[in-house]
């Protein structure tokens, strides 16, 4: 076989595209997305070369018209996680052995299959199963998705170019070995690209991954499928399981040959997977990786001096795009007194001007929450601050879920920092406003950084370079990703390597190098050209 050092394609940001009106790409999603409404999908386990259908299986609705039927999808029992498990031990060798560039290709190709003739497909799919407008579809499961998958073969060329020094007549090599054993992936509703990134990023390293998608998630994750199928993802490298969470998890952790968890979702059940896998640690043949990035109570802090339009539109974007159903999403804001009334008139009337509906009409920016449980528990919340004395809701606080578990985006001002929106995690299009005096800048950034267990993503807006400089640094340690004059969502692949710390996960930055090293064990090799015949060193003469 020929050698070469070879140099991967330069990876650029895929070009968002503009789905306006009269352009070939809002013509073809919405083509798309009415045939993939009335296709009826039927999902299987993807385990090795089989895609298995148990006939136990659960239905699949949009959030939007949670009425309408898009399907089903096949759920595992105990001894389809096993053969998922064995599919990967089975598969890992071949896979690890295979050159790097070789591994490159199928990921590269698969990022040009999404970019190109399943762009549309992807995006409806997203639209409809998780209720995205085609923007925020287009960002995630197009755009970012392709980014991960790019620049992660960047990534991976210039770790693999990192190499030791030698010492004359002695030549240092570091090889990057993927883990030994087999990687879970767990993967959330609300980003197709986390869940398409979370698998493949460890595979691209060489390893062999049991996913688990969200049950919210599955229409497009189905479709991730056919891609890293088409892509030419070998058989028993990506087995995709769908299934109680707790019985997978348990049958995963039980494992000895358990190498690691890619995982994203919830603080509470990351904190169960890592006091399980803490439980179980002597039956490991290795100590495991234990990645995770889980919840956030993301802030937006205004200074007196910042530009109140400004203010307003960070809020209205930061908290409401996607219903407020990200891990970055603004969900507690900060406001001086001199601003809120200018604040509050324009996030008011941003509010007001909202359409809400169907992701299908693309006029509407706000469409469903993702399921049941999410709607009853916002509308809980939206509830309790209409009755209590210390909070008053200033705009939205309806709710519907006749056809679909419709929020209305909802801002709660409280005379309470600690008010319990200001510090519980909802998941959806609330934020709750604190207004401070203006002579309090330093005791607020006190209260900012104290108030949550989360340290995820938070924004600050500042007229003044001082202002902005001493919130930088009072905040470091209470946001991962931190924003300076812009909203606190929107990180970029290449650009924004996102994650955090505290309870909001490991921060071991998705969209970075730094991710792509968890999944690798580095073997030093040290090859010595002229060895050593005697043993005696120089300071032994007499």
């Amino acid at each position: 076989m020929g050698k070469g050092f070879f140099q991967v394609p330069t990876a650029i940001n895929d070009p968002i595209k503009s789905y306006a009106p009269g352009t070939p790409e809002r013509e073809e999603v919405l083509l798309t997305y009415k045939d993939m409404y009335n296709e009826k999908m039927d999902v299987p386990l993807y385990i090795g070369s089989e895609e298995i259908r148990t006939g136990d299986t659960m239905s699949m609705h949009p959030p939007h018209d949670h009425k309408h039927d898009l399907g089903k999808f096949h759920l595992a029992k105990k001894k389809h996680i096993e053969q998922a498990i064995g599919s990967c031990l089975e598969a890992r060798t071949a896979w690890a052995e295979l050159p790097w560039e070789q591994r490159a290709a199928v990921f590269l190709k698969a990022a040009s299959l999404i970019a190109g003739p399943y762009r549309a497909r992807i995006n409806a799919a997203t639209m409809i199963g998780q209720s995205k407008t085609i923007f925020q579809a287009e960002i995630d499961s197009a755009c970012e998705l392709v980014d991960f998958l790019t620049f992660n073969v960047e990534y991976m060329a210039q770790i693999y170019e990192e190499q030791p020094e030698s010492s004359p007549g002695v030549w240092n090599r570091l090889e990057y070995r993927p883990l030994e054993g087999f990687v879970y992936a767990v993967t959330p509703f609300n980003f197709t690209a986390i869940a398409g990134n979370l698998p493949a990023s460890a595979a691209l390293m060489g390893n062999t991954v049991v996913w688990k998608p969200s049950d919210s998630q599955v229409f497009s994750a189905q479709v991730i499928m056919e891609v890293f199928k088409e892509a030419g993802v070998p058989d028993g490298v990506i087995n995709m399981v769908m299934g109680d969470p707790v019985m997978i998890t348990d049958t995963v952790l039980a494992s000895p040959d358990f190498a690691g968890i890619h995982f994203t979702g919830s603080t509470s059940v990351f904190k169960g997977i890592w006091g399980k896998i803490g439980a179980n640690i002597d039956k490991y043949k290795t100590y495991p990786r234990i990645v995770g990035e889980t919840g956030g109570k993301d802030f937006i802090l205004a200074h007196k001096t910042a530009n109140a339009k400004q203010v307003a539109t960070a809020i209205a974007r930061g908290a409401f795009e996607f219903q407020g159903q990200k891990c970055s999403a603004a969900s507690r804001a900060y406001i001086p007194k001199s601003l809120w009334a200018e604040v509050k008139e324009f996030l008011v009337e941003d509010v007001n001007s909202f359409k809400m509906g169907s992701p299908e009409d693309m006029s509407n920016f706000i469409t469903a929450v993702i399921h049941e449980g999410s709607f009853d528990k916002l509308a809980k919340y939206i509830d309790q601050a209409k009755k209590d004395k210390n909070a008053e809701i200033v705009v939205g606080g309806n709710y519907d879920k006749s056809k679909g578990w419709f929020i209305e985006p909802t801002v709660i001002l409280t005379t309470d920092p600690h008010y319990s929106t200001m510090e519980t995690e909802l998941f959806g299009p609330v934020v709750t406003i604190y207004v401070y005096d203006d002579n309090k800048w330093e005791e607020t950034l006190k209260l900012v950084d104290e108030t949550s267990i989360y340290a995820l993503t938070g924004a600050v807006l500042s007229g003044d370079r001082y202002a902005a400089t001493q919130a930088t640094q009072a905040l470091q340690n209470a946001a991962g990703n931190f924003y300076i004059n812009d909203k606190c969502t929107g990180a970029v692949v290449g650009q924004q390597p996102f994650g955090g710390a505290r309870a909001s996960g490991t921060n071991d930055k998705a969209g970075s190098k730094l991710n792509l090293l968890r999944w690798i064990s580095p073997r030093l090799i040290k090859e010595t050209f002229v060895p050593a015949t005697d043993y005696r060193y120089p300071f032994m003469g007499e």
